[in-house]
């Protein structure tokens, strides 16, 4: 899987909040990338280093202000939404600009929204301007109705058909390095 890696967020003046180690891209269409992480080494922008717990089906989008992650947990998904800036890719990685507001989705269909106090604090902290809280909350506002209406990913199949994708990739490398280690090429 040569596919591999890192999401990279920043907050809106332009310093880091966070760092996923690695995640592998699995899909991409014209404005939508999907990738898969398990098990990732994650570093905060304040040195606080620790490890997700689960695996996640993460999409990211050319034109949305949110990026979707769905962790695959007990035999269901949840997931957790983050308003953020459309994403970019380079050379360094996937990055977005979060902008505080999350969702968070239960398997049950519940959802609460998460950190608007950081949201309206960042507002005057990070000088945020009327038409950037606009948008956030226009794009919070489509996300909601998205999820109300299980549009893409709000369902299972989908989520663990890329997830399946994922396993597929991983079992394809692991056969790959299987016959490169050097006790096989002793036997050959």
């Amino acid at each position: 899987m040569n596919n591999k890696i890192e999401i990279i967020s920043y907050k809106h003046n332009g310093v880091l909040h966070r760092v996923w180690q690695y995640a592998y891209a699995v899909r991409q269409t014209s404005d939508m990338l999907v990738v898969v992480n398990e098990l990732t080494n994650v570093i905060d922008g304040d040195g606080r280093r620790w490890r997700t717990k689960e695996p996640a089906v993460w999409y990211f989008f050319k034109d949305c202000w949110y990026n979707i992650v769905c962790m695959l947990r007990n035999n269901s998904i949840y997931y957790y939404c983050n308003l953020s800036s459309p994403y970019v890719k380079d050379s360094e990685g996937i990055k977005y600009i979060d902008y505080d507001l999350d969702v968070k989705v239960f398997p049950s269909g519940d959802k609460i929204i998460l950190d608007r106090d950081e949201f309206e604090f960042n507002q005057k902290d990070y000088n945020y301007s009327e038409e950037l809280i606009q948008i956030v909350e226009n794009e919070m506002n489509q996300l909601l109705k998205k999820i109300d209406e299980k549009q893409a990913p709000f369902y299972p199949e989908i989520v663990l058909k890329d997830y399946q994708i994922y396993l597929n990739l991983k079992q394809q490398m692991n056969r790959k390095k299987k016959k490169l280690t050097p006790q096989n090429k002793k036997n050959l």
